[in-house]
């Protein structure tokens, strides 16, 4: 009888003892298949890579410090890491490059559009460490104001016409590239994506861009910055730009869809959501935060020279025999030729 009981207490002891260590186990095996799979995953990665790197050939000139391992794993992952298509991106976005030459943009070219703070780089990060773009496309010079001050002569017409050229949608797209480019140059190492607030006081349909332009700035934004935003926030819009947004939201890829992200403040999740990505201590008042959003022009423009400089050290040309642009009608020399060689046989 004693040794029955020893029996089943034994029994039980190795039934506990099971169930104990068992899970125990079984964790750590899921946790080292799925360590095993994330290294895979990196392998699969490494050499979609090298196998991009293989078909666009070689490389010269500015293209060579473009096309980072980085670069091309944004443009394979933009592409479901299909390298013909993301191939196919990347010559788009060099042949775009040696033309437009948005790292050869200067503050002082696009300094005027951004006087009225409509859009300008964060001078705090997110939790990430992400550069930060703040747009507010309420801050536009009104066109009915214009003609208030032109009907009483307040503004002599050279001065008029200057506040006139912040409607150029081109102005407006190459300060939005020109700040795109200053956002990338102050990642921190290590990160590829930026965070855009967007506050919409003061918005409304006539101070908004037409869907046409709308669509051409997705264009460029999806096809030659693909996969450097992470999120953006679009912050308590009106009932009004519900029009707008289904007429633009088809211009949109999947992906990008998928980070924009509206915040309301009387709703608490999409709140929850904004503050996950921020500390409340950085995020302005004007997003819900704490922290008092001042833009001041003169301060940015001495901080946008600075950068000036540290983008023509990392593009390796001295900024100061730059070519004098007029307007922006072309280089003085010819674009640098986008040398792609055919894959190898």
């Amino acid at each position: 009888m004693d040794n029955l009981c020893s029996y089943a207490i034994f029994d039980v002891i190795g039934s506990l003892s099971f169930q104990i260590v068992g899970p125990v186990t079984m964790f750590r095996l899921w946790g080292s298949s799925h360590h095993d799979q994330e290294e895979m995953d990196v392998l699969h990665q490494d050499s979609k890579v090298k196998e991009l790197k293989v078909e666009i050939g070689p490389l010269s000139g500015r293209t060579v410090r473009y096309c980072t391992d980085a670069c091309l794993k944004r443009y394979l992952e933009a592409r479901n890491w299909n390298v013909d298509k993301a191939k196919k991106m990347l010559e788009e976005t060099l042949k775009w490059r040696s033309t437009y030459r948005p790292e050869e943009i200067r503050w002082n070219e696009v300094a005027l559009e951004g006087e009225t703070g409509k859009l300008f780089r964060a001078s705090f990060h997110d939790r990430q460490g992400r550069s930060v773009l703040i747009m507010r496309p309420g801050f536009q010079v009104l066109s009915h104001v214009l003609h208030f001050l032109r009907f009483f002569q307040f503004l002599n017409w050279s001065v008029l016409q200057m506040l006139q050229n912040t409607k150029s949608i081109e102005d407006q797209i190459r300060h939005l590239v020109y700040l795109i480019e200053n956002a990338i140059l102050n990642l921190p190492e290590g990160q590829e994506q930026m965070a855009w607030l967007i506050d919409f006081s003061g918005w409304s349909l006539s101070t908004s861009v037409p869907v046409k332009s709308a669509r051409d700035t997705i264009h460029i934004l999806q096809n030659h910055y693909p996969e450097r935003l992470a999120i953006a926030f679009l912050y308590n819009p009106p009932r009004i730009f519900e029009a707008f947004w289904k007429v633009v939201k088809y211009f949109l890829d999947a992906k990008t869809f998928q980070k924009v992200k509206f915040v309301y403040p009387k709703n608490k999740d999409s709140v929850e959501v904004m503050r996950s990505y921020f500390d409340e201590e950085n995020l302005p008042i004007e997003f819900g935060g704490k922290a008092t959003l001042q833009y001041d022009h003169e301060e940015f423009s001495k901080l946008m020279v600075q950068d000036d400089e540290k983008t023509a050290t990392l593009w390796g040309f001295d900024d100061k025999v730059q070519r004098v642009r007029i307007g922006h009608s072309g280089a003085e020399v010819a674009p640098e030729p986008v040398n792609i060689a055919p894959p190898a046989s």
